[in-house]
């Protein structure tokens, strides 16, 4: 009987102060976006174009995600394309 793996998740460190406000919007997006890429990367969405807006924005239902901008959708589809 195999043993189950116990994760320890990392501590998060604070962002660092003082940048300006778009320095964390973008921040934030990008790991948005990266988060929902590895979200269909997982359920076997390889393809970019086969990753439309519609299907992001279901898969950050599903992953509780808040609907994610255009911006944000094609961000998602260049982190697919960057992984191929």
């Amino acid at each position: 009987m195999a043993a189950a793996a116990i994760i320890v998740m990392p501590k998060k460190k604070p962002l660092p102060a003082g940048l300006p406000r778009e320095w964390y919007e973008s921040h934030n997006r990008r790991l948005k976006a990266m988060r929902l890429a590895i979200s269909l990367l997982d359920t076997g969405t390889y393809d970019a174009k086969r990753a439309t807006n519609r299907k992001i924005r279901t898969m950050a239902v599903r992953v509780g995600i808040h609907r994610p901008s255009n911006l944000t959708c094609r961000m998602v589809r260049a982190f697919i394309t960057a992984h191929s």
